[in-house]
Parts: C-alpha cells; sequence; structure tokens
C-alpha cells in the first residue's frame, strides 16, 4: 500500500510548525478594517458548489456582514453565485485573496484544499471560516493552527451544531453532571448514499480549470466520478463519509464526552461491503475511540457508519449517545432530544429551541467574533482536534489495525506505514497551493 506523505517533504518542518501553534490558545484575532466602523464586513466565498450555494442563501440573514465576491474554478458554478450576490467572480481565488475590499472569506472548496486556502487566506491578513474537516490530513492541520495563532484572525469551523442554543445547553447538562461521569459516547452516520458507477479518465467539462482544481493534491486525470460532490470517496481528494457528514456527530459526541486532547488509542474496521463501484473510502464503518489511560480517566467514543441503509437508530440518519454513570441521553441535530436516568426512566428535561443546527448561526457567531475579538465556538484549535481524529479513524481503518498515538512525537507508536499515512501526497511538479512551510 503506497504511503501519503511525500519523500520530498521533511517531517521535521512538519512538527517544527505544530509545536509554534497547535497546543497553544489562540492570538486574540485582530478586529478587520470593516468592523472597526459601521460598514458590513464583506466576505469573500471560494467555492460555489452545493454548500457554497447554502452559505449564500443563509447569508442573507446575517447581521452586519455580506458576501461580495465568489471565486470558483468552474465558470457555469460561479456565474450563477455572482449572479444570486450581485457581486463579482472570479476563477482565480487568489484574486479575491489580493482585494483589499474583501474582509473576510469562507473556504467551500473540496477537502484537498482547505487547510491551502485557509492558511493563503490568512496569509492574505483576512478572516476565515473554513469548512468541515477543516483539513485533509493531520499534517496540514498542525501549519493551520500555527497560521491562525500568527495571524491573529478569527478562524470558525463549519461544525456548526457548536452554535446551536439548543446543543449548547444539552452539552452544559452533561458537563453539570446530570448523567453522572460521561465514560462512552457513540454517534453514527446512515443513510443512503448513491452508487458511483466505474468511469474512465476524460476531458474536463467545458469551462473548469481542472488543473486548477487539482491544486496541489498528487495530479489525477479528470474522471466524472470523482469530480463534482463525488470527490468525497476518493483519497487523494476527500475524507469519505467520516469527514463528510460524519464528522458532525463526532464533534458533539466529543463535546460532550469532554475527553481531553486526541485518542491514545484507535481502532477500526470496515470497507466496501455494498457498493460495487470505484469510491475509495469504506460504505460500512466502525471506529472505535479510546481517551486516557488510568482508571477514572478513560473515555471512549464510538462511530458507527452504514451509506446503504435507511434503518436508523432512534428514526434518525445522524446522532450521539452519551452513557454516563447516573444515566443516558440522546440527541441529534435532526431535532431530537431524550433524556433517561440511572434506571432508564424518562426524564422531563426540556431543551430550549431545537437541536436543529443551521449553518447561519454559525456564520453570525463568526461574524459577531470578528466585530468582537472573542474566541468562536468552533474555533480552529477545536477543529483540528476533531479532524484529527476522523482521519486517525480512516487511517486505521485503511490499515485494518489498531493504532496507538503519541501526542509528544505526533506519529503512531511503532507503525512508520501509518505515521506516514498523518501526511499526504503533493503535486512532484509542485503548485502554488502545496503551503509554503512544506512545499
Amino acid at each position: 500500500m503506497p504511503t501519503n506523505l511525500d519523500s520530498t517533504v521533511d517531517r521535521r518542518t512538519f512538527l517544527g510548525a505544530a509545536a509554534v501553534g497547535a497546543a497553544s490558545a489562540l492570538a486574540t484575532p485582530a478586529v478587520s478594517r470593516a468592523a472597526s466602523g459601521n460598514g458590513d464586513i464583506r466576505i469573500g466565498l471560494i467555492g460555489c458548489g452545493n454548500q457554497g450555494l447554502t452559505h449564500i442563501a443563509q447569508s442573507a440573514s446575517l447581521k452586519g456582514a455580506k458576501i461580495t465576491r465568489v471565486a470558483d474554478v468552474d465558470r457555469a458554478r460561479r456565474e450563477k453565485a455572482a449572479a444570486q450576490v450581485g457581486g463579482q467572480a472570479t476563477g482565480d481565488f487568489r484574486q479575491l485573496l489580493d482585494d483589499p475590499q474583501i474582509d473576510a472569506v469562507i473556504v467551500v472548496v473540496p477537502d484537498h484544499w482547505h487547510a491551502p486556502a485557509a492558511i493563503m487566506a490568512l496569509e492574505a491578513g483576512k478572516h476565515v471560516y473554513v469548512e468541515k474537516p477543516c483539513t485533509h490530513n493531520y499534517r496540514e492541520g498542525t501549519l493551520l493552527v500555527a497560521a491562525a495563532d500568527k495571524a491573529g484572525k478569527t478562524v470558525c469551523h463549519g461544525t456548526q451544531s457548536r452554535s446551536n442554543p439548543a446543543i449548547q445547553q444539552a452539552i452544559k447538562l452533561l458537563h453539570d453532571g446530570v448523567i453522572g461521569d460521561v465514560l462512552v459516547a457513540k454517534c453514527w452516520n446512515i443513510q443512503l448514499r448513491e452508487n458511483i458507477g466505474k468511469k474512465q479518465p476524460s476531458q474536463p467539462p467545458e469551462g473548469v480549470d481542472y488543473d486548477t482544481w487539482v491544486g496541489p493534491a498528487e495530479w489525477r486525470p479528470f474522471q466524472e466520478n470523482r469530480f463534482h460532490y463525488n470527490w468525497h470517496w476518493w483519497y487523494n481528494f476527500g475524507c469519505g463519509d467520516l469527514g463528510n457528514d460524519g464528522i458532525h456527530e463526532f464533534d458533539y459526541a466529543l463535546w460532550g464526552l469532554g475527553a481531553p486532547g486526541l485518542p491514545a488509542r484507535v481502532s477500526a474496521a470496515g470497507g466496501k461491503y455494498f457498493f460495487d463501484d470505484d469510491q475509495e473510502f469504506p460504505d460500512t464503518q466502525q471506529v472505535t475511540f479510546e481517551f486516557g489511560d488510568a482508571v477514572g480517566e478513560r473515555r471512549m467514543l464510538i462511530y458507527e457508519q452504514r451509506i446503504w441503509s435507511t434503518s436508523y437508530p432512534f428514526n434518525v440518519d445522524s446522532g450521539v449517545e452519551y452513557f454516563g454513570t447516573k444515566g443516558r441521553m440522546f440527541i441529534s441535530k435532526r431535532g431530537k432530544f431524550e433524556l433517561r436516568d440511572a434506571a432508564n426512566k424518562l426524564l422531563d428535561i426540556k431543551l430550549v429551541g431545537s437541536p436543529a443546527s443551521t449553518v447561519v448561526q454559525n456564520q453570525q457567531n463568526w461574524i459577531d467574533c470578528i466585530r468582537s475579538g472573542d474566541r468562536p465556538n468552533a474555533a480552529i484549535d477545536i477543529a483540528h482536534r476533531t479532524a484529527s481524529a476522523i482521519h486517525f479513524g480512516n487511517v486505521a481503518t485503511r490499515l485494518g489495525r489498531t493504532l496507538q498515538f503519541d501526542a509528544a512525537s505526533e506519529a503512531f507508536t511503532g507503525d512508520e506505514e501509518a505515521t506516514a499515512m498523518l501526511g499526504r501526497v503533493y503535486r512532484k511538479e509542485g503548485h502554488w497551493g502545496i503551503p509554503s512551510s512544506i512545499g
């Protein structure tokens, strides 16, 4: 099996960058030029696909900010988005970053571009909202946290449940001991995906700058079923459904569990049980994460995935159960909540509002924090921790073995193959999107 770290990349450079900022508290963000006056914060949108259009639609409800410029390598997509915001469009997001009229950017490109684009935006002096997962791999996460720390800008992550008042209330109940000590959490991502078929390389569609779309990733020729949206299921571009939809539940599962740091042990099983097609990531996946070593400190998180089924726990495709010494809590971003005591008796405790989270809640928190200098709910150091754990889960699934992670060396103990997969292969010929610390 090929490793996922180019031999031309000096691993010590990664670790040095990690030491700068990954474990530190982020600096208080500088307030933008627009935020210091009475004008709206002007946002540039990088990526005009399905989620990009969701950001445009929900941003109409934002207070004190608006999207004024868009960028996408697909001409049809960027023109559609530009018409919706009444702003300018470009095929090269570097032009957007060079625009002094843009105060902040939303990064909604494929996963392999998330960290490189966000780092470039920070270096250009912009505040950043980066979609989930914030990184394609662990190594880029250490660089992104360091870049955010250095830039002193407000960086928010697209795990929007962090900004939902009802979910915040539920997590506070857990941390206040409503079900005692929470020792185990279980989350799931169960839905019916489509078969992406089997295709051969072909010419990109007219009006698409495919070279820029591939960007810093290892070169792969255009293929219809690894382009728009279906890139999620390819190692070179995406993070599978654990990094796509599962990360939302994974994030608030970790939040409620209250486990510190990164997992010490990760074990996984899974693969393609149902889809006979080209996708590389598993359609069936079970991952167990263990935190801590001593009795009283140990915690466990279980992730369950079946993307070929509509048989859901609690009749929802996604959710989290928390198991404590004095009871159990269930919550789902689909709007459901249940709390039971140690005798499994349903407790009459209600949440204020619905746990059905929205993008605009998280957008507004980001905008408010740009103005105030406060820390956003979905801060980038939290995002890096969440994304890193899902990367660990994908590595363990691909290798089919239990991994022990040593936080001090930022490596999997005694496993060079797994450690190499904490990074990625970049284009052999180089590319302007490769983060400068490793290019």
